[in-house]
């Protein structure tokens, strides 16, 4: 029989109990479709984490006051800094981040992969107001110029403030988006002055929407010179993070073992002290955070892949019900000449033909699934995951059906004619 013969048996079988391969080709679709959503889920979720850090800036690294007497870049774990902690021995006073620490940092010898570093002083819950309306600003930030570009804010209408405005300590502001919709509604915040806890402060710029970054709302900030912040707002006591900006990507490293090396020599710290400050490398972080991710999303197609392997069985078992009903058909096909390949291949063809017809339903629910957000992730569909659950479902079909198939080739003609 030629492959055009056996596959238009198939088929007959088929259609000829179309309940049972609905049911049957069901248990593909849901595998199917379950591995194309979930893997596009655990994608789209490490696309979101992704972009949440990319905002902080892809070069930038941020120097904090250490609060648990870790080594230098021992923030959270990440940032891969050479570690100079001791487990014994006396510890200095830890310092304060400063102003000068932050000018030391851009030392064109001792830190050439440096670009800029920005001192940071921050205060949380500002009350600001405009005309009677009144908004209180999560994130009141206080620092240079450079600042925008290392964190990666961008502006949207005015411009930034200047050198100039810290030396002088002028009081401008740019502010967020939220800001500037609570604030001021649909009138041009620019130029305008608004009070801050009693200081008028000249709104100059507007920044770009960055949307949240997990509980917390990017676009609630509200950021002056550092200067006119510190006389103002939050007094001139430490700081609370230096900003820095690597020169390129590529160099992130290096700047973060030099601002590591700057910062040992200027608050003292040798072999028998351990640091007081931590630094946080995007970089590294963003790296760490993927690899986890993509751990993440095999694990979520590979719980998925378990109902492929239950639509699987099902097939199995299903094929064993259709070879039971139709032994007799099979004897007189038997005794008439079919070969025991034709038969082989007629149930295989059936198991195979029923596999893929599911999986091709599967990968349609897959794919319309995953326009649509799921507990808050938009997922991202990974091309190779369809082509991966198609293949799987007719490798499925194949191996699962062999056995039915292959009962049913080894049939005898004699006891397939007498069977009830």
């Amino acid at each position: 029989m030629s492959a055009w013969e056996i596959l238009r048996f198939a088929l007959r079988g088929l259609t000829a109990n179309k309940l049972r391969s609905g049911l049957t080709m069901l248990g593909i679709l849901i595998g199917v479709g379950a591995v194309i959503m979930l893997v596009a889920v655990g994608n789209g979720s490490s696309e979101q984490i992704k972009n949440n850090i990319s905002r902080l800036g892809a070069n930038s690294l941020t120097v904090m006051k250490s609060t648990s007497g870790g080594g230098a870049g021992g923030f959270g774990g990440f940032g891969g800094t050479r570690s100079r902690q001791q487990t014994n021995g006396p510890r200095t006073q830890a310092r304060d981040l400063t102003v000068d620490d932050a000018k030391a940092l851009v030392d064109p010898v001792n830190a050439p992969s440096v670009k800029s570093a920005s001192p940071v002083t921050t205060s949380s819950s500002v009350t600001t107001t405009y005309e009677g309306t009144s908004h209180s600003i999560s994130q009141f930030v206080g620092t240079y110029p450079g600042y925008f570009a290392a964190a990666n804010k961008e502006i949207a209408r005015g411009a930034a403030f200047t050198d100039d405005d810290v030396t002088s300590g002028r009081k401008v502001l740019v502010i967020g988006q939220t800001v500037a919709e609570d604030l001021f509604g649909t009138v041009d915040p620019l130029n305008k002055q608004v009070n801050v806890g009693g200081t008028p402060f000249t709104v100059v710029g507007v920044l770009k929407e960055s949307g949240s970054s997990g509980m917390q709302d990017a676009d609630d900030v509200a950021i002056g010179p550092l200067t006119a912040v510190q006389q103002n707002i939050t007094g001139f006591g430490s700081l609370s993070s230096i900003v820095v900006e690597a020169k390129n990507s590529k160099v992130t490293d290096q700047a973060q073992s030099e601002i590591t090396d700057i910062l040992n020599q200027r608050h003292e710290i040798s072999g028998s002290n351990s640091a007081d400050f931590q630094i946080l490398n995007q970089a590294s972080l963003q790296s760490a955070v993927s690899a986890s991710s993509k751990t993440f999303t095999v694990l979520l197609g590979a719980v998925a892949a378990i109902s492929l392997l239950v639509g699987g069985i099902g097939i199995t078992n299903i094929m064993l019900v259709t070879v039971t009903e139709r032994t007799r058909e099979i004897g007189i096909r038997k005794a008439i000449g079919a070969p025991k390949g034709a038969i082989l291949g007629q149930f295989i063809a059936e198991a195979t033909v029923l596999s893929l017809l599911g999986g091709v339903l599967g990968v349609v629910v897959g794919v319309v699934g995953s326009l649509f957000k799921v507990v808050g992730v938009q997922p991202v569909i990974v091309p190779s995951s369809i082509a991966l659950a198609l293949g799987v479902s007719v490798a499925i079909g194949l191996f699962f059906g062999s056995y039915p198939a292959n009962r049913a080739a080894k049939l005898r003609p004699i006891e397939a004619l007498r069977h009830e």
